[in-house]
């Protein structure tokens, strides 16, 4: 029999969770709901989703999916604390200059931005009035996402919220790890060890696989010669240490359900 480790356990919990009382979800997982319960839950008793997406690309000592399992794990995480349903992960999305790395996927913008708007559009028709978005890529894929989430919520009537997650726990990473991060650098390294460690191989990992962003308008190539993408020169090499990556996951998914509770009281209280 197949041995689970207990941070795999903890992330896949909300998936196999047992019924929360006679008017509870028998699951948040709306890939999972039966299509009569879905009906007597949503919007009587469950008006918010939350959407992860992601990409498909290197992410230095770390997996490719890096970016779609870090919100799929936050979603998943956050959604019995802000009563919501999770839907199914938006896996591929604009991977930009790493995508000729091995295992690296992208999709054009003509294709992603109409696809993501289908997305969210059915989510709005199925009666969500709260549509989450947590993303796990940056470059041009968040503003696509910024921009397509604001037309799906003037033209149908709902209110919807975009979440970088790396960007607004920035302040967790500092507080954590005492310096910034990157892309594949010591904060998204963590957050995926602390979802199963045994996705990260420190064995493969050398210091001169992580290099400085450089300054706006300076020089950019592609592909990016390096795969660990430093925000700030000398900070953010991955640790490894499983203690504070644990410490990490936890903070991350606190503030950020705590910005989705807040946001949703804010748009109650004003009336929207």
């Amino acid at each position: 029999m197949k041995t689970w480790s207990l941070a795999v356990m903890i992330v896949l919990a909300p998936v196999v969770c047992a019924a929360q009382g006679s008017s509870g979800p028998t699951t948040r997982e709306m890939e999972r709901i039966n299509w009569m319960e879905f009906g007597e839950l949503v919007p009587a008793k469950i008006n918010t989703v939350v959407v992860p997406f992601g990409t498909v690309e290197e992410h230095g000592a770390g997996p490719n999916g890096t970016d779609i399992l870090a919100p799929l794990s936050i979603a998943r995480a956050v959604a019995p604390r802000v009563n919501a349903l999770v839907a199914p992960a938006v896996p591929y999305g604009m991977t930009g200059s790493l995508d000729v790395y091995p295992g690296g996927l992208t999709v054009p913008e003509e294709a992603y931005r109409p696809y993501v708007r289908a997305v969210l559009a059915g989510l709005a028709k199925n009666r969500f009035k709260n549509i989450i978005l947590i993303n796990g890529h940056g470059g041009s894929q968040s503003g696509v996402l910024n921009s397509v989430a604001s037309e799906i919520g003037r033209e149908m009537n709902v209110r919807t919220l975009v979440v970088n997650w790396w960007t607004y726990c920035s302040d967790v990473t500092l507080k954590v790890f005492g310096e910034d991060g990157g892309h594949a650098g010591e904060n998204e390294n963590a957050f995926v060890m602390a979802i199963d460690p045994t996705l990260v191989h420190r064995e493969r990992y050398t210091a001169d696989m992580a290099l400085a962003n450089p300054p706006s308008g300076t020089w950019s190539a592609y592909p990016h010669p390096a795969p660990i993408m430093l925000y700030k020169e000398g900070q953010g090499y991955p640790k490894f240490d499983l203690a504070k990556a644990k410490q990490y996951y936890a903070a991350v998914n606190d503030k950020i359900a705590g910005l989705i509770l807040d946001v949703i009281r804010r748009w109650d209280k004003a009336g929207l």
